[in-house]
């Protein structure tokens, strides 16, 4: 994702070097942070040890990670208007009775950034680490938030060519404009292993939060795991978790 500088460069320098880090899976050398951000030595370190200070980033060995600090801070989003609690109430009982994945995303830009998941009872492949993104028009959740879009909106949010993740993948607006409007009708959204293959998922629409955030639940089941009657009732299952999810917000606001 791309991020437009700011008027001030500080927060700039920190933020590039918090993306690096977010985006490694082992510590990142005072080197190569260097070399990614362009500053001076002594700026680098000072900005690192006042990172470090505020627990924002923590030193491993010879480099530096994401820190506590940071993961604190980032998990306030979904705590500010009580949508961690009421997903989980509402996930926990889908997961008895299905014994399949829930997950919650919101709409940012031309993305889904995952916020929860209730995990079943048993091994699932998933793409959906909790603050992973993915395109908006790969995935059932993002078909189910751009459906809530008009047209027009949705034309200006999406690129001219949409980027492939699997063979299946939609590509063309036109095809994927259509089968939005039929989410519309249905309230319910697919995507049928356009993100990974052999997962199909499954998605709805859970309204806005009470901060204004548009969000969605899904589940993704692997296509082994799936006939004609239990695909009828996973679906009527998860557009039930996005009904029970807007009822208990609306009662919030």
């Amino acid at each position: 994702m791309t991020v437009p500088k700011s008027a001030a460069p500080a927060v700039d320098r920190a933020d590039a070097i918090l993306r690096l880090l977010a985006s490694r899976n082992e510590p990142v050398r005072p080197t190569e942070l260097a070399q990614h951000t362009g500053l001076a030595k002594s700026t680098l370190y000072l900005l690192l040890d006042s990172l470090e200070q505020r627990r924002w980033i923590e030193k491993q060995g010879s480099g530096y990670v994401v820190g506590i600090g940071l993961y604190v801070l980032g998990c306030s989003y979904i705590h500010h208007d009580g949508l961690q609690n009421t997903f989980r109430a509402v996930a926990t009982a889908f997961v008895e009775q299905h014994n399949e994945v829930v997950q919650l995303a919101v709409l940012q830009g031309g993305e889904v950034v995952y916020l929860a998941r209730e995990d079943a009872h048993r091994p699932v492949r998933l793409v959906s680490d909790l603050g992973s993104r993915l395109p908006v028009h790969t995935c059932a959740l993002g078909k189910s938030l751009l459906a809530q879009l008009p047209d027009e909106e949705i034309l200006r949010l999406l690129p001219a060519r949409l980027p492939a993740v699997t063979e299946r993948t939609i590509t063309r607006r036109e095809i994927l404009l259509r089968e939005l409007a039929e989410v519309r009708q249905t309230g319910l959204a697919r995507d049928l292993e356009e993100v990974a293959a052999g997962l199909i998922c499954f998605a709805a629409y859970a309204g806005k939060t009470p901060l204004g955030r548009r969000i969605a639940v899904s589940t993704s089941i692997p296509t082994d795991r799936l006939d004609k009657k239990r695909e009828k009732s996973i679906a009527q299952g998860i557009v039930q978790v996005a009904q029970q999810i807007r009822a208990r917000m609306r009662m919030r606001a």
